[in-house]
């Protein structure tokens, strides 16, 4: 199966069963399967071959599922762009990855230097205005395109520790092997509603809200930010039974929410950063059922393990749970041998989940798939019963509201600051977010420099959530006598 079929696996679904919702539209399964095929013909009637790639930026709608799925139909390579990237973020994975088409929202399009966005050289720049959208209706069937399940699909950029992002490549096939783990490790259905308020760019919203969703044949009640009273008014009264979401988002809901008012929720399912613990309490408290917990990566399509479904299963807070069925996950040491039970090592994965690849980066390749497992760079532990549990992390990853932000990245942007001699960046406590970032900054010498002119410099550089949210300008950085900055004392 490829992802553009994903749909298809329910066939005996009522006619006019609906497929999406979104603000006053209904999309039924069969407009889907039509605006897929237009989608399709339209991306190869402006030239888009097999192999080429196709990027795209724009918050969640449908026209998203539209572009996505109807350019890997027409053969395409698709990179979805995280909408908070600026256009200099943007400009290097353009580049890295040779994508020679951008599928643009109207409005992100109006908020950038388009004398900038000329320089990125894109032979198509499809802007999802009203004008496009009355060309694609007018579009036929799309001509076929010899697609194999084992072809590349789409490059996920993931922030790197050199500073640089990665492009994950996956296939078809590692995308469909995710939805069909989640599928027989869960008891969803046609009769299932899921919220996707979660940025479809986002791995983990994609797989889970959007493919899961449609193999399924459930429902999709879309949103494109999550304002709090309106997320809440939907969970009310748009018979909404999946909730996906991060974090912060549970903490909210939990302030908000009283007994027996959302009647309708089954599941919750929380992702991209630990959950705290007292979130978890709560929410039992009120809903009397756990938030489920899990761990992903983009490298692993991304969910590879998770607390079981099953209402009378068992789960175990603070834990992210068991491999999905066909998925193997272990513990292993330095040298990659599995360490006893209860001892922490580095998580590994192994299955048709796992990446084929980074692209153009054959060294990075070799050492996160090294002896046929996915080194996640996260330390874990297991317990007796299989559970697995993150107990820290090898790198220096930060999380903030569910999105991955290294210091380097945020380091070298801090860097180019003339009046910036050293820094170091690191994660610290956030209750509603689980981390903020906090920068330690030794200034020139004789220069002078306040949070407000450094936050501002940034902003051109980095996107909004990886701006540090707290600054102390200090003498001097903690070192080890090679000059290696120890970021120990600093937490």
């Amino acid at each position: 199966m490829r992802i553009f079929e994903v749909y298809k696996n329910q066939k005996n679904l009522e006619k006019g069963h609906v497929a999406l919702k979104y603000r006053d539209s209904v999309v039924t399964y069969e407009d889907l399967a039509s605006y897929i095929d237009k989608y399709a013909a339209y991306f190869q009637s402006i030239g888009v071959k097999k192999g080429d790639k196709v990027a795209i930026s724009s918050p969640n709608c449908p026209e998203f599922i539209y572009s996505y799925l109807g350019a890997s139909k027409a053969g395409a390579i698709v990179i979805p762009l995280n909408m908070m990237l600026t256009l200099q973020e943007i400009g290097y994975i353009v580049r890295e990855s040779g994508a020679n088409t951008i599928v643009i929202h109207p409005d992100i399009f109006q908020k950038l230097d388009k004398s900038n966005l000329s320089s990125l050289n894109i032979k198509n720049l499809v802007v999802l205005n009203e004008d496009f959208k009355s060309t694609v209706l007018k579009q036929g069937k799309p001509y076929e395109v010899d697609i194999a399940a084992e072809d590349i699909c789409t490059y996920l950029y993931t922030s790197g520790t050199t500073g640089n992002p990665k492009g994950a490549m996956l296939t078809h096939n590692n995308l469909i092997s995710d939805v069909i783990a989640l599928d027989e490790a869960s008891n969803l259905g046609p009769s299932d509603n899921f919220l996707c308020v979660l940025p479809m760019f986002h791995s983990f919203s994609w797989t889970v809200n959007i493919l899961l969703a449609l193999y399924l044949g459930s429902t999709i009640t879309i949103k494109d930010s999550f304002m709090p009273k309106d997320i809440y008014n939907t969970l009310m009264n748009e018979g909404i039974t999946v909730f996906c979401g991060v974090p912060s988002m549970f903490a909210v809901l939990v302030r908000m929410a009283k007994k027996g008012e959302l009647k309708t929720l089954k599941l919750g399912i929380s992702g991209g950063a630990p959950l705290p613990l007292e979130v978890h309490k709560r929410f039992e408290e009120i809903f009397g059922y756990q938030i489920i917990e899990g761990y992903g990566l983009s490298e692993a399509s991304p969910v590879a393990i998770l607390n079981p479904l099953e209402p009378d299963a068992v789960r175990k807070v603070g834990s992210i749970g068991i491999p999905l069925p066909g998925i193997q996950a272990k513990v292993v040491d330095e040298d990659d041998k599995e360490v006893p039970v209860g001892e922490v090592g580095e998580l590994v994965i192994k299955g048709p989940i796992v990446m084929v690849g980074y692209h153009n980066m054959p060294e990075e390749t070799a050492k996160t798939l090294r002896n046929g497992w996915l080194h996640t760079g996260d330390l874990a532990r297991q317990d007796e019963d299989g559970y697995f549990y993150i107990v820290d992390r090898l790198k220096d990853l930060i999380i903030v509201g569910g999105y991955n932000v290294y210091p380097r990245e945020v380091e070298e942007a801090i860097y180019q600051h003339p009046a910036v001699q050293d820094v170091a960046v690191i994660g610290v406590g956030d209750k509603l977010k689980g981390e903020d970032i906090k920068a330690y900054i030794v200034l020139k010498e004789g220069e002078s420099l306040t949070k407000q002119e450094l936050q501002k410099f940034l902003q051109e550089r980095l996107a909004s959530y990886k701006i540090p949210k707290i600054y102390e300008f200090v003498a001097e950085l903690p070192k080890t006598p090679t000059g290696k900055i120890l970021k120990k004392l600093l937490k």
